[in-house]
């Protein structure tokens, strides 16, 4: 598959390289010199540019992308990124950040496939949401972690609270959340847990026990 990475910092370059690594073809668009150099150096195919200028994503390749990723720090070229690439026929994923309220969410949403927040979810969520969003098999992960559902009783001390901010033991991390007979997706910023809710966790397998009990309100014994 070919897809187009807009913006080359820290969260794009993580998903190119595992793009390309999976054996996709990856483009990167960015405006910034030293950016556009690293690339480079890494052997990447590099458009220098704003990556919201149409032009500039049609010389990366719009036209034959499959799909486009807008994960620099600023929405609004994002959002032009995700546009552009939405009039051309390609899947886009949308990066926002942690202030992206209901009002933007409604405004923007509607012409983006995906929205992702990786400041928590890390280039795992925004390459999954890239490559059509589907949590029911999750291929990229390492030999020393492993993924479990836990469904969220009455009472867990999750309830109401934003997903994006739910502190989990060591380095677990909520990767999906889904309401009751729902799939899961990946959460927005603003995204609450409720009873009945079920959330796909990342965690070393020795820490599986813990962070579940730690979702649920439970108390493990010694």
């Amino acid at each position: 598959m070919n897809f187009i990475i807009v913006g080359f910092g820290r969260v794009g370059m993580r998903n190119a390289r595992t793009l390309r690594n999976e054996g996709h073809e990856v483009t990167i668009v960015d405006s910034d010199r030293e950016r556009v150099e690293r690339a480079e150096d890494e052997g990447f195919t590099v458009v220098e540019g704003d990556g919201g200028d149409e032009h500039v994503l049609e010389d990366a390749g719009i036209t034959d992308a499959d799909g486009l990723g807008a994960l620099t720090g600023d929405l609004n070229t994002n959002f032009s990124a995700c546009v552009v690439g939405d009039a051309h026929g390609c899947r886009t994923v949308l990066r926002v950040n942690e202030d992206f309220s209901e009002e933007l969410y409604e405004r923007y949403t509607d012409s983006v496939d995906e929205v992702i927040y990786p400041e928590r979810l890390g280039a795992a969520g925004a390459k999954t949401a890239l490559l059509g969003g589907d949590f029911t098999v999750i291929a990229d992960l390492t030999e020393r972690l492993s993924v479990a559902s836990v469904q969220i009783p009455e009472g867990s001390p999750a309830i109401g609270d934003r997903v994006i901010e739910i502190d989990l033991p060591d380095e677990a991390r909520i990767y999906a959340h889904g309401r009751e007979d729902e799939s899961m997706t990946i959460p927005l910023p603003q995204t609450r847990v409720e009873a009945g809710d079920s959330l796909a966790v990342m965690a070393d397998p020795e820490l599986l026990a813990e962070v579940r009990g730690t979702l649920r309100g439970e108390e493990l014994s010694a």
